[in-house]
């Protein structure tokens, strides 16, 4: 058969058979499932999707209190399924501020332009809730998309998703950190130095 040429051989009329169900080109193997889709090992994966079947949030929360960190999400992985390089985080840094400042902001705190401008406040990823989420549930907002934030599994390949998430973790420690210094080196008011002569600090 020639390419695209129609036939009479089959019922449809079309000489191009699609794959088998199942068929994976080669190359594209998703052995890995942690890597792939930020899921522990064992977690069952929709069929033909590619997505993993999990329970979303509002369900694990039972009775007044919700679960929290990784109790609140199962089936996400805690570990990093990639070892974190310099590059890595570099990277991530380039491809957040790429596909989520506009958003997020370029710190994280949910005030990127978009959300200065009207649309929906977007999480912080300073609030106690984000920074106990295992790193499995950033990659799987970023694949399958979280409330009003769309998927970017399209646009963003799985090893660009990784370094997001791990520049993230870095925005939190830096932040981290940053208040934590700022609540140490401020001298108490009893502490302060008095202004010099003429009522002028030197």
């Amino acid at each position: 058969m020639k390419p695209f040429r129609s036939t009479t051989f089959f019922r449809d009329g079309i000489s191009s058979r699609p794959p088998a169900p199942g068929t994976v080109p080669r190359g594209f193997l998703r052995a890995d499932q942690e890597f792939f889709t930020g899921k522990k090992s064992g977690t069952q994966v929709g069929v033909g999707t590619g997505e993993p079947t999990t329970t979303p949030l509002s369900a694990v929360a039972s009775g007044a209190a919700a679960a929290t960190g990784a109790a609140a999400f199962p089936d996400d992985v805690e570990v990093f399924p990639l070892t974190i390089t310099e590059e890595i985080v570099k990277r991530g840094k380039e491809r957040y501020e790429i596909f989520c400042s506009a958003c997020h902001g370029f710190t994280g705190y949910g005030d990127g332009m978009i959300v200065r401008r009207g649309f929906r406040r977007a999480a912080s990823f300073h609030s106690d809730a984000l920074r106990q989420a295992p790193v499995g549930h950033y990659f799987d907002a970023i694949t399958n998309g979280w409330g009003a934030m769309p998927a970017y599994a399209s646009q963003i390949p799985v090893q660009d998703r990784w370094a997001i998430v791990a520049y993230i973790r870095a925005l939190q420690l830096s932040q981290q950190n940053a208040s934590t210094q700022t609540n140490t080196q401020q001298p108490a008011a009893s502490q302060a130095a008095p202004p010099a002569a003429g009522g002028h600090n030197q």
